[in-house]
């Protein structure tokens, strides 16, 4: 197995050699078919509608069997079991629309954990690797659960479908004992730092005295880290010392903190994870970023980054990483921002349904680990933390947290250490009376980014945005609404320079200029944001402003103005 280090698109992904595949697949040929394997010749014209079926049917059975993938292969005949070849999926292009479409039409989203291309002297072979449906959630396509009955396609039973949702953490890859490891295997720091933090989460229910009294074993039982005093793998991941990991199932237990821009470095942090959060921390550069608040003249030093938001991100990077897959948690430090790449798809829901603190999870992708890690005061069970980190941001005037769910094989947050613009950035949070949920909408307006249907209409409405999709702006209705819209106008000064260069190069290009020549300059490049009348008097002031200058001069009339360069030589 190679791992293999995808720097442009800042992904690291695991694959399978050549030998790996034709070792895996002479496996499965062995054994034959089987509820979680299935043989496809598979033309070029094989229908999605039954790869999806598929999908639900060997995704349920993984899970019902608890093995670690299932299998979709293409390339072999059903029943000599020789190796034919496919022309299925040649265009690279379509596998990825296969893997878009399956993640869009599955419900809990799912897709494929890899798509392997085997070349054999016999053809080429297509190994569609396929992850167990989660615990407690059998695995829909289009509205129905498939299941497999021997060779054959078919519905997922009653009883099937009652097993999975009747799940517990029996099932749960966190929740799993080691059998040759012991308290031993915990680096004692780490321990001693758990009950710090178990004393916090619990600080009305238990004192100092008490909790000092417990032994290392009655201990990590309260706190949902062992199971009568075995060692569980979310025990090994919190608190295991470094060479422990060893005893956990073949796999990539660690962080790395990249950085990039003019300088780069990274670094790799391993187990304990509940001590290497905070060393990976102290290697962001949190400088202190200088903002003009609101209504002073003083400009207000804040940290580039909150302490306690980039900690809450990591944290819930580790409690809900898939495990199951060989990949590590990146945090890859920008110039302007932090973003956080962890394996697996978002398990519960979207990222906006907890923004306003409305909905908390019902199920988690590993309820044994979320839970020793609420108990230690490194989460939120809640679903609280994502409203956290928008208010938070939202208090220091900078755009708030984005999460990016487009590969169905991994979840990215972005935390901004920078503004999109200042001034405007400011008078949106602080100084209207607009709820959360126009403040989230129009903050993804302003980062060109899209909105729901819902909330374009109702902003449209308001008057507080303008355009149409994809290009909504935010309109300037808004700085009106505060009594600074020529605030909001002088924030955007900087532009001035852009449009003078374009009036002197016009002049160096033709010599001279009507002020209609000008107006069709200028007039398409100054955006929605400004009404006609205010168009006509920005470019008034730009012209007087360069006449004053000594710039250009107007050798026409008032009235049929015919604008030239000054000659310097003059």
């Amino acid at each position: 197995m190679q791992w293999i280090n995808l720097t442009d698109e800042e992904v690291i992904i695991v694959s399978y050699s050549q030998n790996e595949l034709m070792s895996i697949l002479n496996t499965l040929v062995s054994g034959w078919e089987n509820e979680v394997v299935e043989f496809k010749e598979a033309n070029e014209n094989y229908s999605t509608q039954d790869i999806g079926k598929y999908f639900s049917a060997l995704s349920n059975e993984a899970n019902l069997r608890q093995v670690e993938s299932a299998w979709l292969v293409f390339g072999v005949k059903n029943k000599s079991r020789a190796i034919v070849g496919t022309s299925y999926g040649r265009d690279p292009e379509r596998l990825q629309q296969l893997k878009m479409q399956i993640t869009r039409d599955t419900e809990p989203r799912s897709s494929f954990r890899e798509i392997h291309e085997l070349n054999t002297p016999e053809g080429r072979v297509l190994m569609f690797e396929i992850p167990p449906a989660p615990i407690g959630m059998p695995v829909s396509w289009q509205g129905y659960f498939h299941g497999r009955s021997g060779e054959s396609l078919v519905a997922l039973s009653v009883n099937k479908l009652d097993v999975i949702r009747g799940e517990s953490s029996l099932n749960d890859w966190s929740a799993q004992t080691v059998p040759d490891a012991s308290l031993d295997d915990l680096d004692p720091e780490a321990v001693r730092y758990a009950r710090e933090s178990f004393l916090k989460a619990h600080a009305n229910r238990f004192s100092p005295e008490e909790v000092s009294k417990w032994s290392d074993r009655e201990f990590l039982n309260r706190a949902r880290v062992t199971r009568d005093g075995a060692v569980t793998r979310t025990a090994l991941l919190l608190l295991g010392k470094e060479e422990s990991v060893d005893k956990l199932p073949t796999g990539m237990y660690e962080m790395t903190w990249k950085l990039v821009g003019q300088e780069s470095a990274y670094e790799h942090f391993g187990l304990p994870f509940m001590l290497t959060t905070t060393r990976l921390y102290s290697r962001i550069r949190n400088i202190q970023i200088r903002l003009l608040s609101p209504g002073t003249l003083l400009q207000q030093e804040v940290s580039k980054y909150d302490e306690q938001s980039v900690l809450e991100a990591l944290h819930n990077c580790i409690a809900h990483q898939d495990y199951r897959r060989p990949a590590r948690i990146l945090v890859t430090e920008h110039p302007d921002k932090l973003t956080f790449d962890s394996c697996g798809s978002f398990f519960e829901g979207v990222p906006d349904d907890y923004v306003l603190g409305d909905k908390s999870p019902d199920r988690y992708r590993n309820p044994f680990l979320v839970r020793a890690m609420s108990e230690l005061y490194m989460i939120d069970r809640m679903g609280y933390g994502i409203k956290r980190m928008n208010e938070v941001q939202a208090k220091r005037y900078l755009p708030l947290p984005d999460y990016d769910l487009s590969d169905p094989e991994k979840v990215r947050l972005t935390m901004y250490g920078g503004v999109v613009d200042p001034e405007y950035t400011r008078l949106l949070l602080s100084n209207t009376n607009l709820s959360l949920p126009d403040v989230l909408a129009l903050d993804r307006v302003q980062k060109h980014m899209e909105i729901p249907n819902e909330a374009a209409f109702r902003l449209r409405k308001a008057k507080l945005i303008v355009g149409r999709k994809p290009r909504l702006r935010v309109a300037s209705a808004v700085a009106a609404a505060t009594g600074t819209r020529a605030d909001f106008i002088r924030a955007h000064s900087q532009d001035d320079m852009f449009y003078r260069r374009l009036v002197e190069q016009y002049l160096r290009t033709f010599d001279t200029a009507t002020r209609s020549d000008i107006n069709e300059l200028l007039i398409p490049k100054l955006g929605e944001e400004l009404s006609d009348r205010e168009k006509q008097r920005k470019v008034d002031n730009l012209l007087t402003a360069m006449r004053r200058e000594g710039a250009i001069v107007n050798t026409g009339s008032r009235k049929y103005s015919e604008w030239r360069l000054v000659d310097k030589g003059d």
